[in-house]
C-alpha cells in the first residue's frame, strides 16, 4: 500500500491517483485495450477510501483516458474509426448490400436509429430502389439478423459429444451478440420467422442430440432453452450499447463500491455482507455467460442420462 505525508501535496488524493495512471499509460506500461486497477485495487494500493477511488476511475473517464468495457471493466482508451457505410463507386446495389448497410447503422446506431432513408442516403441511391432488394423494413431487419447468424463458422469435422457440439453453438451465437447486440430484439422464440442461416444453427443443435434416444419435443425444446439462455443474457449486451448511444453513465461493479458498502454497513443483509468482506468480487458478463451455460448443459446431462 502506497502511503503519503500529509500536508505534503496540497493536490487531491483522487488527482495525484489519476495523474500516477496516466503516467503508466504515457510510459507504456499499460496499454490500449489493458485494464487498469478497479476501485478496490485503488484503495489497496494507495491506502485511500473507496470513495476517492471510484472518483479516480470517473476522472479518467471523464478526461477518455479510459472507457468501460462490457464483460472486461476499464480499460485504456483508444480513438475508433468510424465505420465506413458508403457504396463504392460502380458497384450494383444488391441485396446482401443493402443488408450490410443496415447492419453498419445497427451496429452503431442500433435498430433506433435504422431507416430505409437512412440506408439510401448511405448508399448513394433512391429510397424506393432498395424495396425492390428487400421489399420491407420488417424484412430487412428479417434478413440483417439472417446475416449475422450466418457470420458463425462450425467447425468440420464437429467435436465429439453432445455437449462439447452445444457449447460450440452457444459461444458462436454469444460471440456474434457481442458484434452485433441489436439481434436480440430483432427475433423472438414465440414468434419464430425461418431462415436460410438462423436454421444452421438450429440444424446444429438438433443434430448432436438426436441420437440420444430422446423424444423429438425434448430435442427442440433442449435446443429453443439453449438458444433462449444465450439470448437472455445477450439482452444485457443490448442495454448497455443503447445507454452508451443515449450517453448515459455506465460503470463497472467497482465503481458503485461505496454505495453497496454503505447499504451492506446497515445491518440489513449480513449473508451478503459476509460474502462482499471474503471475497474481490469483479463481474465480468462473459464469465456469467460461461458460468450459466455449464450449470444449463450440467442439467441436460442429467435430464439425457437415463436414456444411455
Amino acid at each position: 500500500m502506497r502511503t503519503s505525508t500529509p500536508g505534503a501535496d496540497a493536490t487531491p488524493p483522487y488527482l495525484r491517483i489519476a495523474a500516477e495512471i496516466q503516467d503508466r499509460i504515457a510510459s507504456g506500461e499499460l496499454r490500449t485495450g489493458d485494464r487498469v486497477p478497479s476501485a478496490r485495487q485503488i484503495t489497496k494500493e494507495w491506502g485511500v477510501a473507496i470513495a476517492t477511488a471510484t472518483k479516480v476511475l470517473a476522472t479518467l473517464r471523464q478526461e477518455g483516458t479510459v472507457r468501460v468495457v462490457p464483460g472486461v471493466g476499464t480499460v485504456v482508451d483508444a480513438p475508433h474509426a468510424a465505420p465506413q457505410r458508403e457504396k463504392p463507386p460502380d458497384t450494383e446495389l444488391t441485396e446482401q448490400l443493402v443488408v450490410r448497410a443496415g447492419m453498419a447503422i445497427a451496429d452503431a446506431e442500433g435498430l433506433a436509429g435504422l431507416s430505409m432513408r437512412r440506408i439510401a442516403t448511405d448508399l448513394g441511391v433512391p429510397t424506393m430502389s432498395l424495396y425492390r432488394y428487400v421489399g420491407s423494413k420488417d424484412r430487412l431487419v428479417l434478413l440483417m439478423a439472417d446475416e449475422a447468424f450466418g457470420e458463425a463458422e462450425f467447425p468440420d469435422p464437429p467435436p465429439t459429444g453432445w455437449r462439447a457440439r452445444l457449447e460450440v453453438l452457444a459461444r458462436l451465437q454469444w460471440a456474434m451478440y457481442h458484434r452485433h447486440p441489436w439481434v436480440v430484439t430483432a427475433s423472438w422464440v414465440s414468434n419464430p420467422v425461418p431462415t436460410r442461416k438462423l436454421l444452421r444453427h438450429t440444424e446444429w443443435a438438433v443434430r448432436s442430440l438426436d441420437d440420444l434416444g430422446l423424444d423429438p419435443d425434448a430435442v427442440l425444446y433442449a435446443h429453443v432453452s439453449l438458444y433462449s439462455y444465450v439470448r437472455g443474457i445477450a439482452v444485457n449486451l443490448e442495454v448497455e450499447s443503447a445507454a452508451r448511444r443515449e450517453g448515459a453513465p455506465i460503470e463497472p461493479w467497482d465503481a458503485k463500491e461505496s454505495e453497496l458498502e454503505h447499504l451492506l454497513q446497515s445491518g440489513q443483509f449480513p449473508t451478503l455482507a459476509s460474502l462482499n468482506e471474503r471475497n474481490d468480487f469483479q463481474f465480468e458478463i462473459d464469465t456469467l455467460f460461461e458460468f450459466g451455460l455449464q450449470r444449463l448443459l450440467d442439467g441436460f446431462a442429467a435430464f439425457v442420462e437415463p436414456y444411455h
